[in-house]
């Protein structure tokens, strides 16, 4: 009896405790709640200048929700509109991207067979009006919220076309747009089969499962497959796991979204008989692959299922909802995280600038894939084989930057009104676009002569005689840039041909033109082949 008595003594103490500590966090809560409207009330009605109330509280809610995670935004009744416009399925795009260069919007990107492509725009227009209202210094966004409505609707458009005198009149008429998940698959070596998925959206995993089937169809001896999903940002969570479920059995756990409200936690396993359990598969991923691509990823890494390759991952593993605060206003709000079969968490935690900080491995908690591999958490997935990243640095990412290779191409379409197939084509008259260079008046600053500029500066603040050295060190920079165009010049060619390709062959052309000296694919290449190496990393055996 004394026995239960101190069991009870000890649980009423420990409710009691727990009650006080949620009253003390209710109270913290109320009072800064308080303090908070009592400043707000104060600054709008003592502050020297007149205040826009709205834009005050706007301020208040970002600078409190930015400190939390870069996904969690306010949504004023205001921006509530343009929301609905990217979210409802009632609404559509119209199958373009666009750049803000000089005063307009600049169309960079159409979608083969997209309203935009059926209306006549074409990339390289500059849109000036959309329905009679002046598009001149609007950014990229707004122009594009423009043109978004409901199916069926049209809009009036005026643009300035290169090699046209005059602005031209185009209208638009908006439709239900999908554009390709899959805009490639093939093979790219005798027997290694590939696709190339660029988005999470509906009908993903059944797209690459229908490029695996007729791969293995047309090609009986198929003896690997390459899934690309670099620069893939993620989208439909049920698709990652339907992906997965394309290569593992029914049953198998995927990955579970977990919250601070257990009621809303959640798990998710395959459900189908796989497509091919045993086809060894690599997975190509860059630091722009998110979301549900790294679920996949993941999730085929931590079941040893598949080798992955590439570079670290972006680290976007939340899970957002949108909440009602009033007034039509919302909050998309961070609510879970998700965390894959090793029971790891795949977010980065923690961001500079609104990107992930790479932190190191010693850092993060480890876990173990199926067979024993390590892994960890806290930042995305990690390849088992890290490749060198082939960015665009210096001069390369100079000319893209600036746009004079984009209007270089823009110049070459007016002069060519068909090109050779995809493989077929190569650009080749380097001399005409160095004077298009030349003409242009190009040049760059390197990250060494912005540092060197910062050095001159706190030199002649610190009063330090290096004015002579300085110069020196500026010199040398400026005879190493002369060389930079013609040491680049593969990349260059590289990219001229991936924008010249796109203008022609759209989405398609440019992921099959790319594959053509891809030292990543080449790479999956040569680990297919190589079925011991292959069997070796998944067994933690690799070195």
């Amino acid at each position: 009896m004394q026995q239960k008595r101190s069991t009870f003594l000890t649980i009423s103490l420990l409710a009691l405790t727990l009650l006080a500590q949620a009253q003390g966090k209710y109270f913290d809560i109320a009072k800064n709640l308080e303090i908070f409207a009592n400043a707000y009330r104060e600054v709008n009605h003592s502050y020297v200048d007149e205040l826009d109330p709205a834009k005050v509280m706007r301020a208040g809610l970002d600078a409190m929700l930015g400190g939390l995670d870069p996904y969690t935004n306010y949504i004023s009744e205001t921006d509530i509109e343009g929301y609905r416009i990217q979210t409802d399925g009632r609404y559509s795009g119209v199958g373009a991207e666009g750049k803000l260069m000089g005063d307009y919007m600049v169309v960079t990107e159409i979608y083969e067979n997209s309203p935009a492509h059926k209306a006549g725009l074409k990339v390289g227009d500059a849109i000036v009006a959309v329905d009679g209202q002046n598009a001149k210094g609007r950014t990229e966004e707004q122009v594009l919220a423009f043109l978004r409505g409901f199916p069926g609707t049209k809009s009036d458009l005026t643009i300035r076309r290169p090699g046209e005198s005059k602005d031209l009149k185009i209208t638009l008429e908006r439709e239900e747009t999908e554009i390709p998940n899959v805009p490639h698959s093939g093979l790219v070596a005798e027997n290694i089969g590939y696709a190339n998925l660029s988005t999470y959206t509906r009908d993903a995993a059944r797209n690459v499962g229908d490029a695996l089937e007729q791969l293995k169809t047309q090609n009986p001896g198929l003896k690997g497959f390459i899934l690309d999903l670099r620069g893939n940002g993620g989208g439909l969570l049920h698709e990652a796991v339907n992906l997965v479920n394309l290569f593992v059995p029914r049953g198998e756990f995927v990955v579970s979204t977990k919250g601070k409200v257990p009621e809303w936690d959640n798990m998710f396993r395959t459900f189908n008989t796989p497509l091919d359990d045993q086809i060894p598969v690599v997975v190509l991923i860059n630091k722009w692959s998110a979301s549900a691509s790294e679920v996949t990823s993941g999730a085929l890494q931590d079941l040893d299922r598949a080798v992955v390759m590439g570079q670290r991952s972006y680290g976007k593993g939340l899970v957002q909802n949108m909440k009602e605060i009033g007034y039509n206003a919302k909050v998309k709000l961070t609510t879970a995280k998700y965390y894959i079969p090793s029971g790891r968490c795949i977010q980065a935690v923690r961001y500079k600038n609104g990107e992930p900080v790479d932190i190191p491995e010693s850092e993060r908690a480890q876990f173990k894939t199926r067979n024993g591999r390590i892994v960890h958490d806290g930042g995305g997935i990690k390849p088992d084989v890290v490749l060198p990243h082939d960015t665009a640095t210096g001069v390369v990412k100079a000319l893209l930057e600036q746009n004079i290779i984009f209007d270089y191409v823009t110049q070459y379409v007016l002069k060519h009104k068909s090109i050779d197939s995809v493989e077929a084509f190569a650009f080749t008259d380097w001399d005409d676009f160095m004077r298009f260079v030349q003409n242009k008046n190009f040049d760059y600053e390197t990250v060494s002569e912005k540092k060197i500029k910062e050095l001159r500066t706190v030199a002649a603040s610190e009063n330090l005689p290096l004015a002579a050295d300085i110069q020196t060190m500026e010199n040398k920079i400026k005879a190493e840039k002369k060389g930079e165009m013609a040491k680049n010049k593969g990349r260059i060619l590289h990219e001229i041909e991936q924008e010249i390709v796109g203008r022609y062959y759209f989405q398609r052309g440019k992921v099959r033109k790319s594959l053509k000296n891809d030292p990543e694919v080449e790479a999956a290449v040569r680990l297919l082949n190589n079925p011991s190496e292959y069997k070796a990393i998944l067994a933690g055996n690799k070195g």
